[in-house]
């Protein structure tokens, strides 16, 4: 009877999810908070709490996770991240400075201490690289002079994630000082040594993991992900940071086919995990932070597209796709996600989560708008501007007189016309 009541709450779990994707690919927007509102309404708190599949779908939001950093870390090569850490660096600090603060400092107003406000830092700090990628492909700009930058910022993101995760980690377990510093050095040690052998034999780990057998490739690496993943976590690094570097490990035709293979399953528990996070965050428990977060988000979109903005013009982008760069960056998602859950987890402070659901339904929605309206509102505003200034500087200056103002420029024909 439990293993019956199990395939029914998982399944309708399932068939839901689907229904909500396929609901929001009509509308062309990212199904993220609709797995969060469906987490929502069936867990605690919800319409109609589920018990039978809770211990499953933890397990396979855990999963999700892996996964998601698995497939993130495929999308670049070890090379290619150490030229971007080389070259794009001063715009990963201006995107920590400009976005992780105002989290931090949110937490410490509302007096929730350093621990939660180190967490809040990094919900705000880290765009939405699925939101963001899905975003630029449906509006055809891959191919745009910003999508490096674009491109860059997110990797620098993704990098700085090795090193934030291990340091949340030994914060929410308590450790002390020195067992906090060991954890981060165990953590840059194990990351740089993969990005070093990565460079040096990335050719080779690819061979050895290839295979011609579809089945057996997704065998050996789904079960070298899970295995570093976990001993990862068992050093107090994070699986998530283990998943990420395997990820960069591989190269070459194994890197696209292990993509192609695992694109379902990391869709499939990607979406549960973002339900698993709705199921443990009480409905009720959202009002009182909505405010809150509603600001908070305001003021975040805002420096992230001050961000690209100000990435995009150092690398030499014109101003349109300098507007353009900064509206893409503000979508948060499953990172902001992955960092509240565990703070959740450990049970830091009961109103975070709340509130960083908040914060990204709100942001996850925003952000294919301001992707697609930034620039053209600061066009609109740029011509108003422009339709002013003509206005002002033909108003005559008391120290002119009327026949100097009526006298035709070099510029002008004898009428006055330019």
């Amino acid at each position: 009877m439990h293993s019956a009541l199990f395939l029914i709450e998982f399944g309708a779990i399932i068939l839901g999810l689907g229904l909500l994707g396929r609901l929001a690919g009509r509308f062309r927007f990212s199904p993220i908070p609709l797995y969060l509102l469906a987490g929502l309404a069936f867990g605690t708190g919800g319409l109609l709490p589920m018990g039978a599949s809770e211990e499953f779908v933890a397990i396979g939001a855990e999963i999700g996770v892996i996964l998601l950093l698995l497939m993130l870390g495929l999308e670049y090569t070890a090379t290619d991240l150490v030229s971007n850490l080389k070259t794009q660096y001063p715009a990963g600090l201006v995107d920590f400075t400009l976005n992780a603060v105002p989290g931090a400092v949110a937490a410490l107003l509302m007096g929730w201490g350093p621990v939660a406000a180190v967490v809040l830092a990094g919900v705000t700090w880290i765009s939405s690289s699925g939101v963001i990628a899905k975003v630029m492909g449906d509006l055809g700009r891959l191919g745009n002079r910003e999508t490096p930058v674009i491109l860059s910022v997110l990797v620098l993101e993704d990098l700085a994630m090795a090193v934030y995760l291990p340091i949340v980690t030994a914060l929410l377990a308590g450790v002390g000082l020195a067992a906090g510093s060991l954890t981060l050095a165990i953590a840059l040690g194990v990351a740089g040594t993969v990005l070093f052998v990565a460079v040096r034999y990335g050719r080779l780990i690819s061979r050895f993991v290839s295979s011609d057998d579809p089945e057996k490739l997704l065998l050996v690496v789904l079960g070298l992900t899970l295995l570093v993943a976990g001993i990862a976590q068992q050093l107090q690094v994070s699986a998530a940071v283990g998943a990420f570097l395997v990820g960069i490990a591989l190269s070459g035709e194994v890197a696209e086919g292990t993509h192609t293979l695992l694109s379902p399953l990391r869709d499939l528990f990607a979406a549960v995990f973002f339900v698993f996070f709705g199921l443990h965050t009480d409905p009720a428990s959202i009002p009182p932070v909505l405010l809150p977060a509603l600001a908070l988000a305001l003021v975040t979109a805002g420096t992230k597209i001050a961000t690209g903005y100000w990435a995009a013009k150092r690398a030499g982008v014109g101003v349109k796709g300098r507007w353009r760069a900064g509206g893409t960056l503000v979508a948060r998602g499953e990172f902001s996600i992955v960092i509240a859950g565990l703070a959740v987890t450990a049970g830091i402070e009961p109103a975070l989560g709340p509130l960083a659901t908040a914060y990204v339904l709100i942001l996850v929605v925003i952000g294919p708008l301001t992707a697609r309206y930034t620039e053209p509102l600061a066009g609109w505003f740029r011509g108003r501007r422009a339709v002013d200034t003509p206005l002002l500087s033909a108003v005559p200056s008391p120290a002119r007189s009327p026949e100097a103002v009526a006298e035709p420029t070099p510029d002008q024909d004898p009428a006055g016309r330019p």
